[in-house]
């Protein structure tokens, strides 16, 4: 697992954290501080032009995962450092988001964990996650992680009980989710009369172990390079380096040795008043130390042979290539198991293909059996047929014995007579010839009429199959003429509301037509009319001016026509055309 990936499950976690409504979307707000927080954790140079530019507020609406993914990878995940951060700090961040509204310990205090200690179960649940979302952590992985934290508290894990528990979840077949397994933790149905602090140390120790890559860590005496004295130092194995502290609390480093593939680890003999003793070489100098015990220098001398392996290996932690061990070998199960069913699945088809077959060898056997009792019953009526023709026969031949027995007697006298009974003979040996030849083609006969029978009815059948057809046919004819009918009533019912609406309008025209009439009769009345008042108006008008401008003595008459009141003309003038 590269650390990306690492760094993406907690941020997964932080994301889901801020999605309140469950839509998969995030105000643009909370994914500003979520950002700049991660600046602030991974120790990148803060961009505040890139991270506006962004996130514009001239966007609508929220902005989803795979939204912010292009920004994440961009300006935060390509420019982290591995190294350069505390991911321990990266981690109590996603984890502050994500608690606050997802982990949900007991409130009378009887949870089996801690808050520090569920942060860490957190952290080793995101290692041991699978790397698809949302995250779960298989059953195998679940069992492997409680055996580890049992065996640092010396308990057996009970295997029963967390088979039970997995039983009665249907949906944890597929993985826990991690809030499934902190509930399941806090329950303590899987460690159950185990202390607090006994369950906090044992997290710890786990912790340590696989997410800080502690191989191993403890106390041993370490000869000193001038001075040559031993002194009690505390030793952390990592895959890269192995450090020595004053005291286990780890705050004073005293120095530390950097393995790689050219290290190598030798037991030595007891001398100077100490035992169990080793020493780590070096390229540049030679390291002694030694244990409390010869287990514990066979457990330090091994676990630094694995160190100095995973180097030579070119890998830098030991739980992540078990993890892809553990994997592997997963899928080759599953790769196994799928093989064995489709194999079941195979030999349960040829198992059905062999039944099968043996049921139509059955059938070919009762019909074998049914066609040789036929054949036995037919050889044995042409056997009784012909016992019957014999003993007729014999009868016959009994009979002219007889008679030659008694012609004999009478040769002499008849001899024409026992001529005649030898031919009568020789005609009936003649016809015992043809009665066989008869029987044999009534037997042909019958053969040849059963299979005349069998034609026969294989053409009736197919006459009744085309009589069927042909009423079919007859029928569909009846219902397209009948259909036609219906049309036909249709477009004639069609063709007479058609006339009726036109004799209807033919009538509404002859009505508008003496409509007109009487209007242009109106029109014509109403110009006389007009005519009318106009003469009447022009007379007025001439009285008028003659008032107006009195004759004095002298004065000639002005034209009456021209005279006053020729505003009058325009207006009449609009009249008439109004009018017209």
């Amino acid at each position: 697992m590269d650390l990306r990936a690492e760094l993406l499950k907690s941020i997964w976690y932080a994301f889901t954290a801020l999605d309140v409504e469950k839509s998969g979307k995030v105000s643009k707000s909370q994914l500003k501080v979520l950002s700049h927080n991660l600046y602030t954790v991974l120790c990148i140079p803060h961009d505040p032009v890139a991270l506006e530019e962004h996130f514009r507020d001239d966007d609508d609406g929220p902005v989803s995962s795979q939204g912010y993914m292009p920004y994440l990878n961009k300006y935060i995940l390509d420019k982290v450092e591995e190294g350069a951060f505390v991911k321990e700090n990266f981690d109590e961040l996603c984890w502050t988001l994500t608690a606050k509204k997802n982990y949900k310990p007991d409130r009378n205090g009887n949870s089996i964990v801690s808050h520090q200690d569920a942060f860490k179960l957190w952290c080793l649940f995101n290692f041991l996650s699978e790397d698809k979302y949302p995250l779960v952590m298989v059953p195998d992985e679940v069992e492997y992680l409680l055996k580890k934290i049992c065996t640092a508290m010396n308990v057996e894990l009970n295997s029963c009980e967390l088979d039970d528990y997995l039983s009665q979840e249907p949906q944890a077949q597929g993985g826990l989710t991690v809030w499934q397994f902190l509930d399941m933790v806090n329950s303590g149905r899987l460690l159950r009369g185990i202390e607090q602090e006994a369950v906090s140390m044992a997290v710890e120790e786990v912790y340590q172990e696989v997410i800080e890559d502690v191989l191993k860590q403890g106390y041993l005496w370490k000869r000193g390079q001038l001075r040559r004295n031993w002194s009690e130092r505390w030793f952390t194995l990592k895959p890269s380096v192995l450090s020595y502290y004053m005291s286990e609390e780890r705050k004073e480093k005293k120095g530390s040795i950097t393995l790689d593939k050219h290290c190598c680890v030798e037991v030595l003999p007891d001398r100077d008043g100490k035992r169990c003793m080793f020493c780590v070489k070096t390229s540049s100098r030679t390291y002694e130390m030694s244990a409390s015990d010869t287990r514990q220098r066979q457990e330090w001398t091994l676990a630094i042979q694995t160190a100095i392996r995973l180097q030579a290996e070119g890998k830098k932690s030991l739980h992540k290539d078990l993890k892809q061990k553990r994997r592997e070998q997963r899928e080759q199960r599953e790769q196994r198991k799928a093989a064995k069913e489709e194999e079941t699945q195979r030999l349960k088809q040829l198992q059905e293909e062999k039944e099968r077959k043996l049921q139509e060898l059955e059938l070919l056997k009762e019909a074998q059996r049914q066609a040789e009792i036929l054949l036995q019953e037919e050889e044995q009526r042409r056997r009784q047929q012909h016992e019957e023709m014999q003993r007729t026969l014999e009868i016959q031949l009994r009979e002219a014995e007889q008679a030659r027995a008694s012609m004999q007697a009478e040769m002499v006298l008849k001899e024409a007579e026992a001529e005649r009974q030898r031919k009568r003979i020789l005609e009936l040996e003649d016809m015992q010839e043809r009665l066989q030849e008869a029987l044999q083609q009534e037997v042909k006969a019958r053969q040849d009429e059963e299979s005349v029978r069998y034609a026969q009815a294989r053409l009736l059948a197919e006459e009744e199959e085309k009589l069927k057809q042909l009423m079919k046919l007859k029928e569909e004819q009846e219902e397209y003429i009948i259909k036609t009918q219906r049309e036909k009533q249709v477009l004639k019912q069609e063709m007479e509301n058609k006339n009726k609406c036109l004799e209807e309008a033919q009538k509404q025209l002859e009505e508008v037509r003496v409509n007109r009439q009487r209007v242009d009769q109106d029109v014509v009345v109403a110009q006389r009319k007009l005519r009318q008042a106009s003469t009447n108006v022009k007379h007025w008008n001439v009285q008028m001016n003659r008032l107006m401008h009195p004759i004095g003595p002298g004065d000639k008459r002005t034209n009456v026509s021209g005279g006053g009141f020729a505003g009058y003309q325009p207006l009449l003038s609009q009249r008439d055309s109004s009018l017209k």
